[in-house]
């Protein structure tokens, strides 16, 4: 028996070959086809006892992966070998085989490895010694049948050795598979000519070819995953750092040194065996994790989403921790694991490159275009930063710093072998913290105006960072249970630090006009760049992460070298970083008391500057989507307001200026006689001009000319910078519009993601919405949008019955059912002189809008403006409010009913649906 499974203890338990193969024995030979179905049925039930033997194990021990991996291998290789003795012995035997009915079985693939998740496809080739027999054809179709009626997915291949030998030197992936290759049954001595040919025909003098290949391949598939191992939902077997990454390791070893197992790595001088126990550590974990996946889904799955990262870790025996939840810290450890696949393979890349170094230039890397010249005791090797002897660091570990300063101030690679010993030696950074060259060198890096982002990621790859800044230590791969952040809190982190470097290159200006242009007029750069560093610094210590950085801030920024007043304002930057978009987006920016409570806090233009530029680099680098010109606008609108309270002082003179221009703004592009466009400007409210920008103010004017005296009519059509459907209604104002319009477009399949009320002062209302499909797409098909403005006149008109719609259409979304939100009202009488401010934190979820809308209509109160935002699987929805009559909501019995409502909606537990 291969030495393969030895690791397997007690391995009839799994599977019994010689019980099953005597009970096959026993079955009667006189009708073939009965044969067969009996003996299908004996060895499915064989394949499920089997499993669920090894899913016992699995539970029993939970993190040991490899040891599943190898035993679904084992019980599927019993399994062949029975039925290739029964197909080939009973059902079509040979009393006289010639030399071309030869036929060999042939593992391939992760199969071939002996690794294999519990619905992972088998992977099989049939090798012949030349054209295929009748007889072979007739044995391996009714093994394929048998296979397929055991509910196995099949991968196979039936090939001479020739057309082996032929196919795998055309194509890598062919190549690749047959790499793996392991003998299964039938003839060996035919296999082992297999793999001579295989070895002297095919992979001898390719093996430079083949590892460009796979690099290739390697990058292309990171980039189609996220191209980061820290994405929030990895993919197990492709992300980056998973799985497929650690067998490009093994197929690039077999294939250079031939080696059989990942352990032999070492021998070769590949890894060193601390670091191959690093690897066989995270191999074991990540195929635990692929296990548990597979087994709780009960199909081959490979995506770690949110609602499976909770299960996984129950499963794999994590608890909570104060500050911190089970799953949080599983998915810190799985993104640990991926850490050092990422750092192991620059370790392995590096002797292999090294390896092929007389032949040639490195794989895919760029040479230096110009030599360096204070390298500070460092040398160049083949235009990368490398040591000049293994005790380099421990001479001075202030060198362990200085190593990424030069590699960003040249804009050289450093060496895989120098990342290696900067891994190894990065506890001696913890001598030189208090450093004061240490910590100017590593300002030097965080400031640089070159690529910090890139050089940093490095830094944190080798885990020098961490110990250097052991606060960024506690963040490094946490996760954040939600589905708002892209990224663990690290990677967050250091790409925001790389969208400021690149917005202060100027690579942005369009994008970002108005930060590219305030970031000169910021008197200390590196105020704004330790405030990105710092924003997130708290999170997972069990409280507002603001006001615990804001301390974090205090203490090491000192420490960097940064004056008292430097001091000052980058913990106010860290204790208010959310303030600017928590206004911007959850407040109605037309109260002027927004932006003075906004101006209150901010207190000077040169903060102001500072959190525009943190609060822009903090939502871009939360993950792709989550920027789009609607922020940015709201964005610009607030910094304009604020700073001309703080230039001027409390006066609204700026705000009747901003009015005025985009009336004039209106006028040119609409082209109306005065009298006309005089008529319209008097219909609308100052609000309605603050809170809208311009092409939809030119949109509106447009369609409510375009209407004339109608009481009813709907516009809807693509908004392409929101990436959303802009829905505008025109319709006598009365009580219950609002939520009814909101049923209707969830009716629709809409999902409202902004929503602006507006009331004429001749009592009509013109709403403006903001819809998407349920995939975050706008709706720009012609039958949506008719079945769009359908619902919406339907449920105005009264037209059906919108709550019978409403209760048939499906309401929560699956992925957002992994999180708990308990819902939250806030009620708010000060934050508008005008209004009552009420903001609604709930899980997001289809029709959520209506509800809470049909609960301010129960409660007689009047919506002038809903403000509309969601963060992954929460949303937050504020409406300013008044009573009947146009005053504020007062008296307490009053609120707490309004609240009580509200809280009702916010948790699905209407009494009834909005209609």
């Amino acid at each position: 028996m291969s030495t393969r499974f030895d690791n397997l203890t007690n391995r009839r338990a799994i599977i019994d070959r010689r019980v099953i193969a005597e009970a096959l024995a026993a079955l009667d030979p006189g009708d073939p086809a009965l044969l067969r179905r009996e003996a299908t049925t004996m060895l499915k039930d064989a394949l499920e006892a089997g499993r669920a033997e090894i899913a016992r194990r699995l539970g029993e021990r939970p993190s040991r992966g490899l040891e599943a991996a190898n035993a679904q291998a084992f019980l599927v290789d019993q399994l062949l070998k029975l039925l290739f003795d029964l197909v080939t012995q009973r059902l079509y035997p040979l009393s006289n085989p010639t030399a071309a009915e030869r036929l060999t079985l042939v593992a391939v693939g992760g199969y071939g490895r002996g690794e294999m998740a519990p619905f992972s496809d088998v992977d099989i080739g049939f090798l012949t010694p030349w054209k295929q027999t009748p007889w072979a054809e007739q044995v391996i179709e009714s093994i394929l049948y048998a296979l397929w009626d055991l509910g196995l997915k099949v991968g196979h291949s039936s090939r001479s050795l020739d057309e082996m030998v032929r196919q795998a030197k055309g194509d890598v992936t062919i190549r690749t598979a047959l790499l793996e290759g392991r003998f299964v049954c039938g003839d060996e001595a035919l296999y082992e000519e297999s793999q001579a040919r295989f070895r002297n025909e095919v992979t001898r003098g390719t093996e430079r070819q083949f590892i460009a290949d796979k690099l290739a391949e390697r990058n292309a598939r990171h980039v189609k995953m996220g191209d980061s191992r820290y994405v929030v939902e990895p993919n197990v077997k492709e992300g980056k750092g998973g799985l497929r990454d650690i067998h490009a390791l093994f197929w690039i070893g077999k294939y250079v040194y031939d080696v059989d197992r990942a352990a032999q790595l070492v021998d070769k001088g590949l890894f060193t065996p601390a670091e191959y126990r690093l690897f066989h550590r995270a191999d074991n974990f990540l195929w635990a994790v692929r296990c548990h996946l597979h087994l709780v889904a009960g199909r081959a799955e490979d995506r770690l989403t949110f609602d499976m990262q909770r299960e996984i870790a129950e499963r794999m025996r994590y608890a909570d921790r104060p500050g911190k939840a089970a799953v949080e810290r599983f998915m810190q450890f799985y993104f640990l694991q991926v850490k050092t696949v990422g750092a192991l393979t620059g370790v392995f890349l590096a002797h292999v490159d090294d390896l092929f170094a007389a032949r040639g230039r490195r794989f895919g890397l760029p040479r230096l275009r110009r030599r360096p010249g204070k390298l500070h005791g460092f040398v160049l090797d083949r235009g990368r930063l490398a040591l000049p002897h293994d005790g380099f660091f421990a001479e001075n570990p202030t060198r362990l710093i200085e190593i990424f300063q030069l590699a960003d101030l040249h804009g050289v690679e450093i060496h895989p072998l120098a990342m290696r010993a900067a891994t190894r030696d990065a506890k001696l950074v913890d001598e030189v913290r208090t450093d004061p060259r240490a910590n100017a060198l590593f300002l030097d890096l965080l400031t640089s105006r070159h690529d910090p982002e890139t050089v940093l990621r490095w830094m944190n790859e080798a885990g020098v960072f961490g110990r250097f800044v052991p606060d960024f230590g506690r963040v490094v791969a946490q996760m954040q249970f939600d589905m708002y952040h892209h990224y663990t809190v690290d990677e967050h982190t250091i790409r925001a630090i790389g969208l400021l470097a690149r917005i202060e290159r100027g690579d942005f200006v369009v994008e970002h006009p108005l930060a590219s242009e305030i970031l000169p007029q910021i008197v200390s750069r590196r105020v704004l760049y330790v405030a990105v560093l710092l924003h997130d610094i708290a999170k997972g210590r069990g409280g507002d992460h603001s006001i615990l950085g804001a301390a974090v801030a205090e203490r090491l920024c000192p420490r960097f070298g940064l004056t008292r007043a430097e001091t000052e304002t980058v913990a106010w930057l860290v204790r208010y970083h959310l303030l600017m978009s928590a206004t911007a987006f959850k407040r109605d920016l037309s109260d002027f008391k927004t932006i003075l409570d906004f101006t209150d806090v901010v207190q000077s233009a040169e903060r102001l500057r500072l959190l525009l530029v943190l609060t822009i680099v903090d939502i871009r680098a939360v993950g792709p989507g989550t920027w789009n010109s609607w922020k940015r606008q709201l964005l610009g609108d607030l910094y304009e307001s604020a700073e001309e309270v703080l230039r001027l002082g409390h006066k609204q003179r700026g705000r009747e200026e901003r009015i005025a221009a985009k009336q004039a703004a209106l006028a040119d592009s609409l082209g109306w006689d005065a009298a006309t466009m005089s008529a319209y400007v008097r219909r609308f409210p100052e609000a309605y001009w603050i809170a809208e920008p311009d092409d939809v103010l030119a949109h509106n004017a447009r369609f409510v000319a375009g209407v004339g005296q109608a009481q009813l009519a709907i516009d809807a059509q693509v908004y392409a910078q929101r990436g959303a459907t802009l829905v505008t209604v025109y319709a006598a104002d009365h009580p219950g519009i609002f939520y009814r319009i909101a049923g209707a477009i969830h009716v629709a399949g809409g999902n409202i993601i902004d929503a602006r009320i507006h009331t004429t002062r001749d009592g009509m209302a013109v709403d403006n919405f903001l819809v998407q499909d349920p995939f975050g797409r706008p709706f720009d098909e012609p039958e949506q949008l008719d079945r769009l403005q359908t619902a919406i006149e339907d449920a105005l008109a009264n037209r059906g019955k919108l709550v019978e719609r409403l209760k048939a259409k499906p309401l929560p979304r699956v992925r957002a059912d992994a999180f708990r939100i308990e819902p939250n009202v806030l009620i708010d009488n000060k934050a508008s002189n005008r209004f009552t401010v009420v903001e609604v934190n709930a899980r997001d979820r289809p029709a959520l809008l209506n509800q809470l809308a049909h609960a301010l209509f129960q409660s007689k109160v009047t919506i002038h403006s809903a403000h509309v935002s969601t963060y992954g699987e929460r949303a937050v929805d504020t409406f300013y409010l008044t009573d009947l009559t146009g005053d504020k909501i007062a008296g307490g019995p009053r609120l707490k009913t309004l609240e009580k409502r509200l809280l009702d909606a916010a948790a699905g537990r209407m009494v009834e649906l909005a209609a």
